[in-house]
């Protein structure tokens, strides 16, 4: 095999490193011991920038430009549609309405013929023009990525959802996505991220209806009329049909309904049966020239008239055949365009760009093989790179045996994505044919090609962000490396897979990953790599820990909503954009000394020993107070009739004086206690509960345990007292359920 040789570490060829960054973490991908992430400096963040209208090529629909003009072989896509003016008005006119529509159909409807007319027609209709992408073998979550890099300009930077959801929401652009994989709630997250694009997709024929509340509406693709199948046919042969040819086409119609990529392999059909009337002309002219003087038949001296004499003698194809024509077109093909072909049907009808070609397989003329296949139906050139149409391989595969048609394919896409020549973009458009490479090798029983090409491949692929695949490829080479028995390979993919799910904001997966990682290099007295596995443990911990106390700091569990609200009015004044700094700073600061001077009121009604009105109502809201209500710690009991009540945790009431003098003493706690007394207490002080037992002939006013969890901001105010201080403000006219119990002589 012409390929590439010498070691993988020879010179010239360096193991795929480098840094990326996704959302907030800064992630080292290729080193020895592992990818490793770790907070990203703010200064080292990336400023996405947004790209103009008439910036670079947006979107990868056609060849990437990767490779160049090497990715040849559009075929009957340069021909102009037939039949197809009613749908492309149609769709353009949904699109001007802002709406999103879904392409349904069978296969070979043409559904990407009438994508790419549609996307050619729609370049005005929204601000930022359109972006073409390729859904083929990509996750909802590599689409958005995709438009995101085809709309900003932030190279090595791979936004989390929020900042993706917070980078498309201004762009508006009609999005043409050709195979969408993805359905259901994947597919609406998708829609539901750049809430002012309009979608066009296409999907497979196979894919589930839409819900009742999807942003998408479905449009069928329905095939074309007889007389534009008859002309598309002629077109595509080179010629007129003849009358028998036109009958059978007429039949294939009837049989395919219409479905163009029928009528597109038919036409190939009929090239291969005038190669063999040229065939037979040939062999007839030798015939006169060599043997002048025998006698032969009489024949026509008009050479087009003898042609078709000569094609009636051929045989057109049945209708079945013409049904699943695969068959009979790859026996037709030329001996490379075969060689292509067999490679495309073992790589799971995936096929390699041309200059992979020669090291491969050694066929030199790639671009012309790969060309002969779209010519006849067998292929189509799609997000850079080609690959078999649908039902090709199924038809191919049992009877073209792929058998040593990948023969180091591993070994030379391991050495070539590795080499510093190779740049990020070109190992991202051959990411569908390397994921190939490793299935094709897996099912041979070679798990030690599949090793040596994941581990080369998945840091590439990392920073390509062709994070689909590169969870593919780990998966595959983890799977590999237990086939092998190789226990360090195993532990190194267990990492690769936790820092992934860690990218990812999977934060169990990544524990599972990490800490098999983490036991494996120990068994394996792998110390550094220990050391980076618990250093990515130690960075889910932090963000786990800084989550839940995020979540248990809030204030509604401990504040009165009155308080709360208006705490919160500083925050809304300030986002609310002047033309200058210091006004909202003064509205701020004002907003705060309110709800201060409300929160300082509220205590000093609560120390002054305020009536409660009748029902438990408080004098804030006068909604009566419920048991564990978010108000608790700052409303004042409402009357008890049962004997005992429930503890209620720290921070709550203290019963009234009168029962602490039933039970001797007051609670150390400060925690309720029972309490048999019918007196019902409406006050409150702000000092805490004496330590010891009252002597004998004090006068004091009755003493609460203040809350204790939570304590509001606090604020000087003549209503409030210290510990060592009595209270001094007292009601006007004190009613007798505040009045203190007076002294036993």
């Amino acid at each position: 095999m012409g390929q590439p040789t010498g070691d993988f570490r020879q010179e010239g060829v360096r193991p795929r490193t480098g840094e990326l960054v996704t959302g907030d973490l800064l992630v080292t991908v290729g080193s020895t011991d592992g990818s490793e992430a770790r907070p990203c400096p703010d200064e080292w963040r990336p400023r996405p920038r947004r790209l103009e209208r008439g910036g670079p090529s947006r979107g990868t629909l056609g060849p990437s430009p990767a490779v160049g003009p090497l990715a040849l072989g559009a075929g009957p896509a340069d021909l102009p549609l037939l039949d197809r003016e009613a749908d492309i008005a149609q769709l353009l006119g949904k699109l001007t309405e802002g709406r999103s529509i879904r392409l349904v159909g069978q296969a070979g409807s043409g559904r990407s013929a009438l994508l790419s007319a549609v996307a050619a027609a729609a370049g005005e209709l929204a601000p930022d023009g359109v972006v073409q992408l390729c859904g083929h073998r990509r996750s909802a979550a590599d689409l958005l990525q995709a438009l995101f890099s085809a709309t900003h300009h932030a190279p090595g930077f791979r936004p989390d959802p929020q900042q993706l959801a917070r980078h498309l929401a201004t762009v508006g652009a009609v999005v043409v996505v050709d195979e969408v994989e993805s359905a259901g709630e994947e597919l609406e997250a998708l829609l539901a991220a750049a809430p002012d694009c309009a979608f066009l997709i296409s999907v497979a024929p196979d894919s589930p209806a839409l819900a009742l509340d999807s942003r998408l509406e479905d449009h069928l693709v329905a095939g074309l009329s007889r007389a534009a199948c008859l002309a598309l046919t002629a077109r595509l042969a080179g010629r007129a049909l003849d009358e028998a040819e036109r009958a059978w086409a007429v039949d294939l119609w009837f049989e395919s309904e219409g479905l163009p990529l029928r009528f597109v392999q038919a036409a190939a059909l009929l090239r291969q049966r005038d190669v063999a009337v040229d065939a037979l002309v040939a062999a007839e002219e030798d015939r006169r020239g060599v043997f002048g003087a025998v006698e032969h038949p009489e024949v026509d001296e008009d050479p087009a008239v003898r042609e078709a004499e000569l094609r009636r003698t051929v045989a057109l194809p049945t209708v079945a055949e013409s049904a699943a024509p695969a068959l009979r077109l790859a026996e037709g093909l030329s001996e490379p365009a075969q060689a292509v072909l067999r490679l495309a049907v073992a790589l799971g009808g995936e096929c390699p760009t041309a200059p992979h070609l020669p090291a491969l397989i050694d066929v030199g003329l790639g671009e012309s093989a790969l060309h002969e296949l779209t010519d006849c139906g067998l292929a189509v050139s799609i997000g850079g790179h080609h690959r078999l149409t649908a039902g090709a391989l199924e038809l191919l595969e049992p009877h073209w045996p792929s058998a040593g048609s990948t023969n180091g394919a591993a070994t030379h896409f391991a050495w070539w994505v590795g080499h510093s020549s190779v740049s990020i973009e070109q190992v991202a458009a051959e990411a569908e044919v390397v994921i190939g490479a490793m299935l094709a090798d897996r099912a041979a029983g070679r798990p030690a090609a599949v090793l040596r090409l994941a581990r080369a491949a998945a840091p590439a692929l990392a920073l390509a962000l062709r994070w689909g695949a590169w969870e593919r490829a780990l998966q595959l080479g983890l799977e590999a490396a237990r086939a092998v028995g190789s226990g360090p390979d195993e532990a190194w993919f267990h990492h690769e897979l936790g820092v992934y799910a860690l990218c990812r904001r999977t934060p169990e997966r990544a524990v599972t990953e990490l800490e098999a990682a983490v036991a494996l290099r120990g068994a394996l007295g792998e110390q550094r790599g220990v050391a980076a596995g618990r250093r990515m443990l130690d960075l889910l911990r932090e963000d786990t820990q800084a989550l839940t106390a995020g979540e248990g700091d809030l204030p509604a569990v401990t504040r009165r909503p009155v308080i709360r609200a208006i705490a919160q009015v500083p925050w809304r004044f300030g986002m609310i954009p002047k033309a200058g700094g210091r006004g909202r700073t003064v509205i701020a600061a004002s907003a705060a000394v309110l709800a201060l001077g409300v929160l300082g009121t509220a205590v000093g009604l609560s120390v002054a020993g305020q009536d409660t009105p009748k029902g438990g109502a408080t004098p804030h809201n006068g909604a009566p107070d419920q048991p564990g209500s978010l108000t608790g710690n700052y409303t004042i009991p409402a009357p008890s009739d049962s004997a005992s009540d429930s503890a209620t945790p720290t921070g709550t009431d203290s019963p009234s004086p009168e029962a602490s003098a039933t039970s001797g003493s007051p609670s150390p706690s400060g925690s309720a206690s029972a309490s048999p007394s019918p007196k019902k207490t409406t006050t409150k002080s702000a000092s805490p509960s004496p330590s010891g037992p009252q002597p004998p002939g004090a006068t004091q006013p009755p003493v609460v345990v203040p809350p204790v969890t939570t304590t509001p901001p606090t604020v000087p105010t003549p209503s409030q007292t210290t510990p060592s201080q009595t209270p001094t403000a007292t009601p006007t006219t004190p009613s007798p359920s505040t009045t203190p119990a007076s002294p036993t002589p």
